[in-house]
């Protein structure tokens, strides 16, 4: 149970049953009465944003959230399926909860799966993955500008700009957080 004196960013409450994360806080003590949180949450299952305020003194309950690891395996439609390592158990996410990392997900990735109350609801990459080159310009001998990219597009269909070296075929180690090329990596 938490009181409003806890509240602070990124914390995960529950409110009517659905679980938040406060993405933004903001402590108000006025002249004279009781102190005022302004905070800004947002849905964890439906992604909705709004502005809220809680008196000095409120109760919270913590949401009902864990953790598991799991394996991508396929995508069915508008459904992503994956495995839990360690039970084989299989849970469907879909296209809306996997948002943007479907961008950089490939089969047999393992992710970290978000349950609450033993429904998924959502999931994190790990922080590197790595991606074969499937389509790249050539590189052209004396291009060497410093700071010049080139658009590739990955096997999972994911496009970004990496460095005018990497070729066709080569796999490259790709930023979850940012989207954003990092290295080349030898096989």
């Amino acid at each position: 149970m938490y009181e409003s004196g806890d509240l602070r960013k990124g914390l995960k409450i529950e409110i009517d049953g659905e679980p938040y994360v406060i993405s933004q806080f903001q402590f108000v003590k006025p002249g004279k009465g009781q102190a005022l949180y302004k905070c800004r949450l947002k849905n964890m299952m439906t992604g909705a944003q709004f502005d809220r305020t809680f008196r000095s003194g409120e109760k919270f309950n913590e949401a009902n959230l864990e953790e598991h690891e799991m394996e991508y395996l396929y995508a069915d439609g508008e459904n992503y399926c994956f495995m839990d390592t360690s039970t084989y158990s299989q849970e469907l996410l879909t296209s809306d909860q996997v948002a943007e990392a479907r961008d950089l997900l490939k089969e047999n990735t393992k992710c970290q799966v978000l349950f609450f109350d033993g429904k998924p609801i959502g999931l994190s990459l790990p922080n590197f993955i790595d991606l074969k080159v499937i389509k790249a310009d050539p590189w052209v001998k004396g291009d060497t500008a410093s700071g010049s990219t080139k658009p590739a597009t990955l096997e999972t269909g994911y496009v970004l700009q990496i460095p005018p070296f990497v070729e066709e075929g080569e796999v490259v180690r790709i930023d979850t957080r940012t989207g954003e090329y990092t290295e080349r990596v030898k096989e």
